[in-house]
């Protein structure tokens, strides 16, 4: 899906937005100021905010990869995404410390986003829709981007979250468990578990390696998901569960084993369904399917947390 003309012609306009320092990085829910992206990011309307988004070269996680020619990740262009979306609901008057889960999302790029010699300027047009309670606080919303990299379209990003305060969230959390919910920062990396080779996934740094004891068969892939939770871009901060942008890069590297390093996603949607327990296995399965397509479910005991489906450049299922 591309860009609509309106959004395209709105940030074709090379004086509107920023790229020369990034914003608030509490704006974006991040504590490292290296992992924001969002540089600007201003009204446009009653429930509509123009963003800019410096994508980097040269990043210890967004840039390992085998693949070639370099692209900027698609994941990059999504957490860019992500960042423009939480930032923009707060300047339209989110709480500061709400928190926003998100239910699910679709990213579908015009093709390939090919690096060059200069970071890349992502201009996003983001357009909300907040649904409100009776008493008019936000519980659920969702926001839809138009992207514009280095002046032409790139693609569409959707994402649909659920709002809760800190409280309802540990609330939530212990009712579902019957106990409190560990944090990655108590926890070590897991143990006894086999992780992939990097090359197998097309990675090169072995500490972005997501996934474990993979096994293979034709068109089908399983794997557990064993993150290192020293990886400070996929755990930028304390996390109670595997995050949605942790079982995308599994659901990317187990699409990666089906499909080879060359093969790159174009198109990343999912559907969050229960929390990923930091203390349980999550088991990763994966399925190609045709027009290079993988559909990957991911598993806690005997409930799906996850669902993902993919499209990738190459062909799935070699």
């Amino acid at each position: 899906m591309a860009a609509t003309t309106e959004a395209v012609a709105d940030l074709a306009e090379p004086v509107e937005l920023s790229f020369g320092r990034t914003i608030d990085r509490a704006l974006v829910h991040r504590a490292s100021v290296a992992e924001v992206f969002v540089t600007d990011i201003r009204p446009a309307g009653e429930a509509r905010f123009l963003a800019a988004a410096q994508l980097p070269l040269s990043h210890g996680y967004y840039s390992d990869h085998t693949a070639r020619p370099a692209v900027f990740d698609p994941l990059l262009v999504l957490e860019a995404g992500r960042q423009a979306g939480i930032a923009g609901a707060h300047l339209l008057g989110l709480p500061p410390r709400a928190m926003m889960m998100v239910a699910s999302f679709t990213i579908t790029l015009d093709g390939p986003l090919l690096a060059g010699h200069l970071p890349g300027e992502l201009r996003i047009d983001n357009r909300f829709d907040a649904r409100r309670t009776r008493g008019g606080r936000v519980r659920t919303g969702s926001v839809t981007q138009d992207l514009v990299l280095d002046g032409e379209p790139a693609g569409v990003h959707t994402m649909e979250v659920n709002v809760v305060t800190p409280g309802e969230h540990e609330a939530l959390r212990r009712l579902m468990r019957g106990t409190p919910a560990p944090s990655t920062r108590d926890l070590g990396d897991p143990e006894g578990v086999s992780r992939a080779l990097p090359h197998e996934v097309g990675r090169s740094n072995p500490l972005n390696v997501v996934v474990a004891d993979v096994e293979r068969a034709p068109r089908r892939a399983r794997a557990l998901v064993a993150p290192s939770f020293a990886n400070r871009s996929l755990f930028d901060h304390e996390y109670d569960h595997l995050p949605a942008t942790t079982l995308a890069e599994a659901a990317r590297q187990l699409a990666v084993v089906l499909a080879g390093d060359e093969a790159v996603p174009y198109e990343v949607s999912g559907r969050f369904l229960r929390f990923a327990e930091l203390d349980l296995p999550c088991v990763a399965e994966a399925e190609a399917g045709p027009g290079g397509a993988v559909e990957v479910r991911f598993a806690q005991g005997d409930g799906i947390v996850a669902e993902m489906r993919l499209r990738l450049s190459g062909e799935a299922g070699r």
